[in-house]
């Protein structure tokens, strides 16, 4: 543990984030604005007991047993995550863009006996023959629930007393899980620890973002994912302030309304949304992101086009920073007032960074190397991944997959995943680089860049592109994109092969899955 943060070794994480709400006077504030609905934190602290009562009591689950949570962003999952772990079990929250198949490896993965499932979501567990689902017991359901098959998570909270005592935990007893995105493989749960949501919460949303109780946080990153967790759940609830939750798709559309409707002071995204929101306009008036005092993005590495472009049109600073699932949410940051574009900032402090060659030695600055980070936050290990546990983690330090650089001030530069990197040339090209010059294109949306062979068997550059504004690719604007790479960067960065698509391949958590490029049977055709 961080010894600045000074917990107790009796530690419950839903007492700190929930009920010390209660304590400091502050139950009557609002804690979640859901379309028409407002919820204050003594309502979601009565909610939180009701739910863990129900687990120990008619539900059956015990300490540190998983209860996995596949719901659309609302105040239901609040409860259901709170008073899991004030009951002393796990909450597991679940990608709601999965499949059936998918739910049948995590619910069995997790050996879940209980599972909380939003009613449009039903249909996806119900598919699923129950003799191969050996541990589950009880399905609740938020909204309408189809008995025998399951219970009403309302019906269940009402029969359920709102008080409750919370599970003896220790600090570094389990808390939740997060199952990473899967982006290679099957997705590998991620076991973290009750203290782990403060360390995150002082370390960046405290002393970075200086986010205090008059704060409005919306996040286009879902519950599920461990950025949205963070954004739109216990960083709110460690400060007292409201979360703006969106259970429908986050659209253009959709976000735009949300931020002019609730009007918002930190909106955090992912960069294929912030280029979405690039990408749509109305007639007449802009969109108003007067309230916006920060935007933040991860996800991936932010390209400085979009940056500048977000900033020029609507006023708005994106704070740019990397964290991953196993660290749950930043160790890199940039500070407001402080951005630099392209850039995914400075070390937070609390945490530490080092970048290491293959023979694992310090690289020099402005030499790329692999990213690994120490952070009181990273998870105890993958659940039942005794090999890949020792292939990430290093006694205190996370190795992140990510290739960086860093410059004499201080700033880490993406240079793309460690499997993505290209050697071209014989020379080490960065995917991230040739991306970023792309996007700066005043037709491009999106691009990604992966490495493709040659007719001699030679790996070079290959782009899948997605246009603006409806636009069409033809050989024309592919060259005129080759060129344009050419004029920003050396000869043999540019993309040999391009290829226009409607859509790229990603991850829910908005990551380009590169692999699928790699991988896919066609090839790139404009030459």
């Amino acid at each position: 543990m961080n010894p600045a943060l000074d917990l107790p070794e009796r530690f419950n994480a839903s007492e700190y984030f929930v009920d010390r709400r209660l304590a400091d006077g502050e139950g009557g504030r609002i804690a979640f604005e859901c379309g028409d609905e407002q919820v204050t934190y003594a309502e979601v602290a009565e909610r939180v007991n009701r739910f863990g009562n129900a687990l120990r009591q008619s539900l059956g689950a015990r300490m540190e047993e998983r209860v996995p949570l596949l719901l659309l962003d609302g105040p239901e999952f609040a409860y259901c995550f709170f008073g899991a772990i004030k009951a002393g079990a796990v909450p597991v929250p679940l990608n709601t863009l999965l499949r059936p198949a998918d739910y049948e490896f995590l619910l069995n993965d997790s050996r879940a006996r209980v599972v909380v499932v939003s009613d449009s979501l039903l249909p996806l567990i119900e598919e699923i023959p129950r003799e191969r689902l050996p541990y589950l017991e009880h399905i609740v359901v938020a909204g309408e629930a189809r008995a025998p098959a399951s219970h009403s998570l309302s019906q269940v909270l009402e029969a359920h007393s709102p008080t409750l005592a919370p599970a003896p935990t220790h600090r570094d007893d389990v808390a939740f899980w997060l199952y990473s995105s899967g982006s290679t493989g099957r997705p590998k749960g991620c076991v973290h620890l009750q203290h782990d949501m403060v360390v995150t919460s002082e370390l960046y949303a405290k002393d970075i973002l200086k986010a205090t109780r008059d704060d409005r946080f919306f996040s286009v990153a879902k519950l599920f994912f461990a950025y949205g967790l963070g954004n739109g759940l216990y960083f709110p609830f460690a400060l007292g302030a409201t979360s703006i939750l969106l259970p429908s798709p986050p659209t253009p559309k959709n976000v735009f309304s949300i931020i002019e409707r609730y009007r918002p002071t930190l909106f955090f995204s992912v960069p294929s949304n912030f280029a979405a929101l690039l990408d749509y306009r109305r007639e007449g008036r802009d969109f108003d992101l007067s309230t916006v005092r920060h935007g933040i993005s991860a996800g991936e590495a932010l390209p400085a086009p979009i940056f500048e472009r977000f900033r020029i049109r609507f006023g708005v600073e994106i704070l740019d920073a990397i964290g991953s699932t196993e660290a749950l949410h930043m160790f890199i940051a940039n500070r407001p007032g402080a951005a630099r574009a392209g850039s995914s900032g400075q070390i937070i402090p609390g945490c530490e960074a080092r970048l290491l060659d293959e023979a694992g030695e310090a690289v020099p600055a402005g030499e790329i190397g692999s990213l690994w980070i120490r952070s009181d936050a990273v998870c105890s290990g993958y659940w039942n991944q005794h090999e890949k546990t020792k292939e990430t983690f290093e006694g205190q330090w996370l190795r992140t997959g990510d290739k960086y650089r860093q410059d004499e001030d201080g700033y880490f530069w993406y240079a793309g995943r460690s499997d993505d990197m290209l050697k071209v040339s014989g020379v080490w090209v960065s995917p991230a680089e040739i991306e970023c010059v792309l996007v700066d294109h005043p037709a491009v949306r999106e691009a990604a860049v992966v490495g493709r062979r040659d007719k001699d068997d030679l790996v070079k550059p290959a782009a899948w592109i997605v246009l603006r504004d409806g636009r069409q690719g033809d050989d024309a604007l592919a060259l005129d994109l080759q060129e344009f790479v050419v004029s920003r960067l050396a000869v043999y960065k540019r993309p040999r092969w391009i290829e226009f698509v409607t859509e790229l391949p990603k991850t829910a958590t908005g990551k380009i899955q590169r692999f699928k490029l790699r991988e896919s049977s066609g090839t790139p055709s404009k030459i």
